[in-house]
């Protein structure tokens, strides 16, 4: 007997709009996956930070206004700063380089490019 391949009609938006799948009756704790496997999946290493006690609390503060954990508050924090100092420091090399009009510079325009 060949099995049905066929959708039930509504399924798909049925589970993206919660009908399906959110009755927490139905939910429980996986016992097969542990917290380093989930860091390992996610490319997590855990650190320890020493941080003012004023600033957790800040930062725990404005994780709850926006339904977050602190700890991944602080994730986006570092990453989004990361991303911004390596644009930052991108742009500074590509002026030294190219000079601000983008071309490239030739010795006799801009010495400090080149050494």
């Amino acid at each position: 007997m060949a099995e049905s391949t066929d959708k039930i009609h509504g399924t798909e938006q049925a589970w993206e709009n919660r009908e399906l799948g959110a009755d927490e009756q139905y939910v429980r704790v996986s016992t097969s996956v542990n917290d380093k496997s989930l860091d390992e999946a996610a490319g997590l290493h855990p650190i320890s930070i020493r941080l003012q006690k004023s600033l957790i609390e800040d930062l725990k503060m404005i994780a709850e206004i926006n339904g977050i954990g602190y700890q991944p508050l602080i994730r986006q924090v570092l990453t989004r700063f990361a991303d911004a100092e390596k644009k930052k420091i991108l742009q500074e090399k590509y002026h030294e380089l190219h000079g601000e009009n983008g071309q490239p510079c030739k010795p006799d325009d801009d010495q400090s490019a080149y050494g």
